[in-house]
């Protein structure tokens, strides 16, 4: 399988007051298409700055990051912004959706600033609706959803761009247990579909469903391995 991610030695620092953070110490991953990864890791493991440099939403202060062949860890903000629309697909735990927009108005957003015409963005978010179960609630406002469905909303406008990987930041970090494993069903689908999913979450629950899990700790790999006891998904229908 080609290889969607690549990270070489990336470090990461910060500076606090008078104080420097090393976030990271020197990671280097390799992600293939088609995978699907957990990052796993207590607070201030490195796991959530790690996402933030494989979601292009910052820069490693040293090291190499590649993605689908491109180097992103030498791009200027601008350059950045397009990678991150046309190559990620951002699922949040907040689900971060537009409270005075539809599900469709939310899920065709991505597409707006790519320039795509709006007949083919309403058919492309329709479709993606359908395709995550909610086309019957195009014309709902996120207050007119359950979690579980707006949740999908924005798994939804994730999917709209056709991105190279699906990021999920603690997808079932707001839900309840049931949802949560009707969420963790949708991104089984996904996966089976071809989808690359790279999971960021704290609950080892959560994490089983990947195929592989990358433990971070104090800012290193502490661990990287497929899941020997993946847990499969109770599909529990489309209900939000």
């Amino acid at each position: 399988m080609p290889t969607v991610i690549e990270t070489q030695n990336i470090v990461k620092r910060y500076q606090m007051g008078e104080e420097v953070v090393e976030a990271l110490k020197g990671v280097t991953i390799t992600i293939n298409r088609g995978e699907y990864v957990a990052f796993m890791g207590p607070s201030g493991s490195g796991k959530s700055t790690l996402m933030n440099i494989v979601g292009a939403l910052d820069t490693p202060t040293s090291g190499t990051y590649i993605l689908n062949g491109q180097r992103v860890s030498e791009m200027s903000d601008n350059q950045l912004a397009a990678i991150r629309n046309k190559e990620i697909g951002f699922v949040f735990q907040t689900f971060n959706l537009l409270p005075r927009s539809t599900s469709l108005e939310n899920v065709a957003l991505p597409l707006v600033y790519a320039g795509v015409g709006k007949a083919e963005r309403e058919a492309r978010a329709r479709d993606v609706l359908k395709s995550v179960g909610l086309d019957n609630r195009a014309g709902h406002k996120p207050n007119e959803l359950s979690g579980g469905q707006r949740q999908r909303v924005a798994i939804a406008r994730a999917l709209v761009n056709r991105p190279s990987i699906i990021l999920a930041d603690e997808p079932t970090g707001n839900l309840d247990s049931r949802t949560s494993y009707e969420i963790m069903g949708l991104f089984h689908e996904l996966h089976a579909a071809g989808n690359t999913i790279i999971m960021v979450t704290h609950e080892e629950d959560i994490a089983e469903y990947a195929h592989r899990i990358i433990r971070l700790r104090d800012g290193l790999v502490d661990a990287d391995a497929p899941n020997a006891h993946i847990r499969r998904p109770e599909l529990l229908g489309q209900a939000g």
